[in-house]
């Protein structure tokens, strides 16, 4: 467990204690193919760092269409953010599913919190993670706002460059934007180039 925290923090070194400290904090999750993580009306209380695996966060609109807003992969954190850090919401209002069997680690909100409160050093990681997925959020509206869709996927590609084999096409679709039949001629286009 104490590599998995290593893992977690990007080799922050703490001692002893901490380390003992933080894993009893921590509960480990497998997830098949298929499981979610979370669904729509769920309440939200968690965190998840991503072991092993690949999840995709998506949101459904009131035509039933569905809206990827997120692939988490290894090494990266996942929740549903509107409703864990939403003043007005507690509830989740998207959908996190498992797409490539996975290992994550579990950790309350108020835990996280804690931690962050005791060990300045983990609020410090903390806040470098959300400014980077602040400005990658900002970069993707700017991105769908600008570019084309043959644009975005070569970014989508640059940016999750071992995804494609576990991502079906629709998923990569919903994810920029665009129909899957335009997904396939973007790839054709891109093949004879």
């Amino acid at each position: 467990m104490t590599s998995i925290i290593t893992e977690m923090f990007r080799n922050m070194v703490f001692t002893e204690h901490e380390l003992q400290y933080m894993q009893g904090k921590l509960k480990k999750i497998r997830l098949q193919k298929k499981d979610f993580l979370l669904q729509e009306g769920e309440e939200v209380h968690d965190i998840y760092y991503i072991h092993d695996g690949c999840l995709r966060t998506y949101f459904i609109d009131t035509t039933g269409k569905e809206h990827t807003l997120q692939f988490a992969v290894k090494g990266w954190w996942t929740s549903d953010y509107i409703a864990l850090f939403g003043r007005e919401r507690t509830k989740s209002v998207s959908y996190i599913e498992c797409i490539k069997d996975a290992v994550l680690y579990q950790i309350s909100k108020d835990d996280f919190d804690i931690l962050c409160d005791e060990m300045p050093k983990i609020s410090r990681f903390h806040i470098k993670n959300l400014e980077s997925a602040f400005a990658a959020f900002h970069r993707r509206i700017l991105e769908n706002l600008t570019l084309s869709a043959k644009e975005r996927y070569l970014n989508f590609i640059k940016s999750y460059p071992t995804i494609e084999q576990n991502v079906k096409n629709y998923h990569i679709a919903s994810f920029l934007g665009i129909t899957t039949e335009s997904l396939s001629r973007i790839r054709r286009e891109i093949a004879s180039e």
